[in-house]
């Protein structure tokens, strides 16, 4: 039972956004499934890092969660930036199982285990937020991070965290994130929302305080699920 994680997907089969006209993004679509159909097989679990879908509605969903529900594996998914579709996990659950998608699971104020590890994580926020607003969605965003590892830690698993927004990026640090990943003792962090190209040299990746960072957008991974454990 292998891990994956890719982010960014930004699938717009129910809406005319494709992301074709992007320099590199030529047939993201073929090779996402391409690659992943390579590397994973049914036992396997993917998360998916935010940024799925371009739908602005859950009901405006369903030809791209049809899209990742008919490739290998267990697929869990993380809200991003752009997934403004994105409603109560009561209301999506519901979707799913109505839609017969039983390969795709909501990762939002919980955590899943797969192979006596915790997959655990939150959407995150700006590494440099400010202003009272965008520190008012950071304390949300640290609480539901915080709500998906502790349970996670306390019943005896190793934590894994999944975020949308980088917490390190162009030598700037979302502290109150940073501390929740250094307090349960988090060794792995995986990240999307930053695209291919200059934008991704600013990344960081490698480890720092005791935590591996590694960012997974799509074309960053060259469309293809990265290989975790």
């Amino acid at each position: 039972m292998a891990i994956y994680a890719i982010a960014d997907l930004h699938l717009s089969f129910g809406t005319d956004k494709p992301m074709d006209v992007f320099h590199g993004w030529s047939d993201y679509t073929g090779r996402i499934q391409t690659n992943w159909r390579r590397l994973v097989t049914a036992d396997d679990t993917v998360v998916i890092g935010g940024d799925i879908s371009w739908a602005m509605k859950l009901s405006e969903t369903e030809a791209d969660f049809r899209f990742i529900d008919e490739l290998p594996g267990k697929k869990l998914l993380l809200k991003g930036n752009h997934d403004y579709w994105w409603t109560t996990k009561s209301k999506m659950d519901k979707y799913i199982a109505e839609k017969g998608f039983h390969s795709l699971s909501i990762l939002h104020n919980n955590y899943y285990v797969c192979d006596n590890t915790a997959l655990c994580g939150s959407r995150g926020w700006f590494y440099d937020a400010e202003t009272d607003a965008d520190m008012l969605i950071l304390r949300r965003e640290v609480g539901r991070l915080r709500m998906s590892v502790e349970p996670a830690v306390k019943d005896g698993y190793e934590p894994i965290v999944f975020l949308h927004y980088p917490p390190i990026y162009n030598n700037m640090e979302c502290e109150e994130i940073l501390s929740v990943l250094r307090e349960y003792g988090v060794r792995q962090c995986y990240y999307g929302h930053i695209h291919g190209g200059s934008a991704a040299k600013r990344a960081f990746i490698g480890e720092k305080y005791g935590i591996r960072f590694q960012l997974i957008a799509c074309d960053y991974l060259g469309f293809t699920p990265l290989f975790i454990r």
